[in-house]
């Protein structure tokens, strides 16, 4: 994504913006511009609303994921079944 300094940015930068902010990855500037963008487009708004609620959605969902090391001792399993 280059740099830019005006202040109105498209709407797919506004997106891009968007999702750097749902994980704190945005900076002053580009919330800046996406709140600029955020009063006037309502698809951006739309997009950051829906946004949002993902968010909160896969925060509350205290999601649990395989620790790598299972996930290599069940793909060696199933290589050894289909070798078979």
């Amino acid at each position: 994504m280059e740099k830019t300094t005006r202040l109105f940015v498209s709407c797919e930068e506004a997106k891009y913006i968007c999702d750097k902010n749902q994980y704190g990855e945005a900076t002053l500037i580009e919330l800046i511009k996406l709140n600029i963008r955020l009063m006037y487009c309502k698809m951006t708004r739309a997009y950051s609303k829906r946004n949002g609620k993902l968010t909160k959605a896969m925060d509350k969902s205290n999601i649990q994921s395989i620790p790598s090391t299972d996930k290599e001792v069940m793909k060696q399993k199933l290589q050894e079944q289909l070798t078979k």
